[in-house]
């Protein structure tokens, strides 16, 4: 469920309600906030381990039993730690998707670092550069420089504009950064992507535009342009 609320979009997931506002998110309690292609590869995981591998660990101990003595049998011993694992995980997806809320990224504000942006930042001690997408923390990913917004880093740029310098606390002490660049998603406000495609086709539903931009949301946003089509 999606509606106006003021000046942000109101999501409703699980009848749990969120309010995004320009720069942040305005929450009434600790939710899991994600993307709607992680939210998808969640619910397709789940499926998956409900539909066909708890089948197919099911005829692996039908299998084992089979066998016989079953107190020296070390695939019925494998194949019983396996559901026990695939059940566990199965609870662990469920209990994350109890908790969802979903951030639609066309809506994040084009003037700040928010969810789905790709921020680059400048060490400004040691004058060097790193590039970090900001993402909920069931998305995070540091070896492809997803982090959450949770994170110290995350909190610290979080609402914050091109050419700000933010201080990062640290175990190790502060670290200051520069704020060299700020990408917005495709298909985010302000973005030229998004503009020209409302110049060229009438407003589309809510479910139908987050579905689009869900499946591009993994990419940084880059400038594109777009040529109008003659007026007929």
């Amino acid at each position: 469920m999606i509606e106006s609320v003021d000046n942000g979009i109101c999501l409703q997931y699980n009848s749990s309600i969120v309010l995004l506002e320009g720069m942040g998110f305005t929450m009434e309690e600790k939710k899991n906030l994600m993307s709607y292609e992680k939210l998808r590869e969640l619910e397709a995981e789940r499926d998956e381990r409900k539909e066909v591998i708890r089948a197919q660990i099911a005829q692996k101990i039908k299998e084992a039993r089979e066998q016989g003595d079953l107190s020296e049998n070390a695939e019925y011993d494998a194949a019983k730690d396996e559901q026990r694992e695939n059940e566990l995980r199965i609870e662990e997806i469920e209990s994350i998707l109890k908790n969802a809320e979903v951030y639609l990224e066309e809506d994040v504000a084009k003037d700040a670092v928010g969810l789905g942006s790709t921020v680059t930042l400048l060490d400004i001690e040691y004058n060097e550069e790193v590039v970090y997408k900001i993402v909920g923390s069931t998305e995070v990913d540091s070896i492809n420089g997803k982090i959450s917004n949770e994170s110290p880093v995350g909190k610290a740029i979080v609402g914050a504009k091109k050419g700000a310098t933010i201080t990062v606390d640290t175990p190790a002490g502060q670290i200051k950064y520069k704020i060299v660049k700020v990408e917005k998603p495709a298909g985010a406000k302000g973005s030229k992507s998004s503009k020209k495609t409302e110049e060229k086709a009438p407003a589309k539903s809510a479910a139908k535009t987050t579905s689009k931009t869900a499946a591009k949301e993994t990419k940084p946003a880059k400038k594109t342009t777009t040529k109008k089509k003659a007026e007929k």
